[in-house]
């Protein structure tokens, strides 16, 4: 069994889609030009660290992924 990298992937409710979503919103915001300086530092780390927990969703997806290629290659 795959084990989960981060916490924040495992909680319920934590949503892949809802994710892009979020990170498209902050990019939005940002490129409007109507933030703050330390608000648009504040809304980039917060993209980066979704972005790091849709990295380590797909990197486990993909792990799953080959896992069952494997299984289906060994039958």
């Amino acid at each position: 069994m795959v084990k989960r990298k981060s916490a924040s992937n495992s909680e319920e409710g934590w949503n892949y889609e809802a994710k892009v979503i979020e990170i498209e919103g902050i990019l939005a915001g940002i490129e409007a030009g109507e933030l703050e300086l330390e608000e648009v530092f504040d809304q980039f780390a917060r993209a980066v660290e979704y972005l790091r927990q849709c990295e380590s969703f797909l990197q486990q997806r993909q792990q799953q992924v080959d896992l069952l290629i494997e299984t289906l290659s060994d039958e």
